[in-house]
């Protein structure tokens, strides 16, 4: 794996993400993973381990699709857990994250919900 700029900060993975992202990378999204992170997408499934989260991001990221920044709201720490989250530009639902801080004091998505649609009713 190329060496890639890690995040030193919870919030450093958003970003990381959107540069990757728009580079068309799916190695560097799924290194932004532990090893058996767990991310629910596609919608209304889960998608389990970094191999499987490269190969869901090859197929999305082939289609071109262009990721904007977006603000993130005040991160919880707790120990070595940090929950990060952003309100989608469009302001449809929210996107949350839990990361691990890893030995050498980098963090790692641990599990991932880039969609919450508020249920209707």
């Amino acid at each position: 794996m190329t060496e890639r700029e890690r995040a030193r900060e919870p919030e450093d993975l958003t970003r990381l993400f959107v540069e990757r992202a728009n580079a068309g990378d799916a190695e560097g999204v799924a290194a932004l993973y532990e090893e058996d992170a767990v991310m629910a997408y596609p919608p209304g499934s889960f998608t389990t381990g970094r191999a499987a989260i490269r190969a869901l991001w090859e197929k999305v990221l082939a289609q071109g699709p262009r990721f904007e920044p977006e603000t993130p709201l005040p991160t919880l720490v707790s120990g070595d857990l940090a929950l990060t989250s952003t309100p989608p530009k469009d302001g449809a639902g929210a996107r949350a994250q839990v990361a691990r801080r890893q030995p050498d004091g980098t963090w790692l998505r641990v599990l991932d919900r880039p969609e919450f649609v508020v249920p209707a009713g």
